[in-house]
């Protein structure tokens, strides 16, 4: 029973590690895991904290990298948004005129 408990538990980490590389967040991994491998949530989370605690260097820079790349993605949605607008603009300048 115990080895068995042991590769469950193995084979979850090795999930985390795969939404990892796929830079899903926690909460992401856990629905991930519990829709397309059948994982009870509390199960990923447990696993996911425990991983934390083994390993918080990797986790503060992973968290940090996430939080970086959507404030980028976050900018770059207001630049597009900008752009859009200001082209929508200019053809309702250029309608008029014509």
């Amino acid at each position: 029973m115990a080895e068995s408990s042991a590769r469950y538990i193995h084979m979850v980490q090795h999930l985390i590690e795969e939404c990892i590389i796929f830079n899903m967040s926690k909460e992401e991994c856990m629905e991930a895991l519990s829709k397309h491998a059948n994982i009870k949530p509390v199960i990923t989370a447990t696993v996911w904290k425990e991983l934390e605690k083994e390993n918080k260097d990797f986790f503060e820079a992973y968290k940090k990298k996430r939080d970086e790349r959507a404030s980028s993605e976050m900018e770059m949605r207001q630049r597009i948004h900008k752009l859009l607008l200001a082209d929508s603009s200019n053809s309702t300048r250029q309608n008029t005129i014509n």
